[in-house]
């Protein structure tokens, strides 16, 4: 039986990242494969600041796929956040999944995104994926 392959969406906020982070890490260190999707700008800040202890190995794997924004545009704005998420990660995130069922041995079992992410359990289930909202 392959090993079960976690997608794990936050919302690109403040308060949001770092729980389900956690969350994320907790599936790791059960054996479960987890890929974390960060906006560019928050992986940027995930990568940078070490929120994701050694010792993962190939069982977390960090990816970005872009908000919709410029780079120097306000995402302090969060109704124009959203707004740009939600015309521009569905399509970006369904890609993702496609890429790693075609090119890697752990197919996409499993996506848990933040509850702010709700057009994630969409692509989710659009694609045969079990769910849930964090």
């Amino acid at each position: 039986m392959a090993r079960p392959h976690v997608v794990v969406i936050p919302y690109p906020a403040q308060g949001h990242v770092i729980p389900i982070m956690e969350l994320a890490q907790r599936l790791v260190k059960q054996g479960i494969k987890v890929t974390f999707v960060n906006t560019e700008v928050n992986h940027k800040l995930v990568t940078s600041n070490s929120l994701v202890k050694d010792g993962f190995g190939d069982l977390m794997q960090l990816v970005s796929v872009p908000d919709g924004l410029e780079p120097w545009e306000d995402r302090s704005d969060l109704c124009k956040l959203t707004t740009s998420i939600l015309q521009t990660m569905s399509c970006k995130l369904e890609e993702l999944i496609e890429t790693i069922n075609k090119e890697g041995s752990s197919k996409v079992t499993y996506i848990i995104a933040d509850d702010g992410m709700g057009w994630a359990i969409k692509v989710a289930k659009k694609m045969g994926i079990r769910r849930a909202a964090f």
